[in-house]
């Protein structure tokens, strides 16, 4: 008996270590896509406040998994989910993306699959029900808000609709303070970390967690023409480009939602 518990743990111990191993290759692989020469120094230079690595496995991403990004548009993180999941995962591009970054390197977006989201049109064909392991969605929330309560539920049922039981949610979106009054059209561009939480859950959503990889103490919200007065768009850079410069991009809630 006890050569039998002692060879069980031996097991147990291999098995760990085999999966503390893989654990380690994956995020080897991460840093590999994020490191990758494809990316546009553009891109790279913005690392440095979007955090990529941290915040890809905060949500818990994995190169085997089936990954929905929300309107891509210009692919700062399709460089790196490309790349990422094209041998042993998929990823899928919800909605706006540029062809021309598709098109620009075939050995990197060869795989992507493109599929239609537009909330404001109730337009969700981007994945079958219960087929995706994770849906991600970066600065992307506040745009919806426009659209009224009813219809950001809606987008938010649709993601949980397309996730398989367990999958995850991940958002980044820009952090109004909560003692600073959301208009109804979010015209500032930032929004509540609180709104955002009720959002999901209507949709059946359990918070998983919450970091604050993405902050930005700097950042009070308070600024003229909204988020935008930030780099990298910097809209008022004719009267204070060194202000805004110093403050850096946006503060931004981090939040892990997990379809039970």
């Amino acid at each position: 008996m006890k050569r039998f518990i002692l060879a069980a743990g031996l097991l147990a111990g291999a098995l760990a270590g085999l999966a503390q191993a893989a654990d380690k290759a994956d995020d080897a692989q991460l840093r590999t896509a994020i490191a990758g020469s494809h990316r546009s120094s553009t891109n790279v230079a913005r690392d440095t406040w979007r955090h990529p690595y941290e915040t890809l496995t905060f949500f818990g991403i994995k190169p085997t998994m089936t990954v929905v990004e929300l309107l891509p548009e210009g692919g700062w993180y399709t460089e790196i989910l490309a790349p990422y999941l094209r041998q042993d995962g998929k990823l899928i591009s919800a909605g706006l993306i540029s062809r021309t970054l598709l098109e620009s390197n075939p050995a990197v977006y060869d795989k992507v699959v493109r599929g239609a989201f537009n909330p404001s049109k109730a337009i969700y064909n981007f994945a079958p029900p219960n087929s995706v392991d994770m849906v991600l969605t970066f600065r992307n929330v506040h745009n919806f808000v426009e659209l009224g309560d009813d219809k950001v539920k809606d987008m938010f049922k649709a993601l949980y609709t397309s996730l398989k039981p367990g999958g995850v949610l991940g958002v980044t979106d820009h952090r109004l303070p909560e003692s600073m009054p959301q208009d109804a059209t979010a015209t500032s561009g930032y929004v509540h970390e609180s709104y955002v939480i009720k959002m999901a859950e209507s949709a059946g959503f359990k918070l998983a967690g919450k970091s604050e990889i993405n902050a930005n103490p700097k950042d009070k919200a308070d600024h003229k023409g909204g988020v935008w007065a930030l780099p990298p768009t910097l809209t008022n850079a004719a009267l204070d480009r060194d202000k805004y410069q110093a403050i850096g991009e946006s503060d931004r809630m981090t939040l892990k939602f997990v379809k039970p």
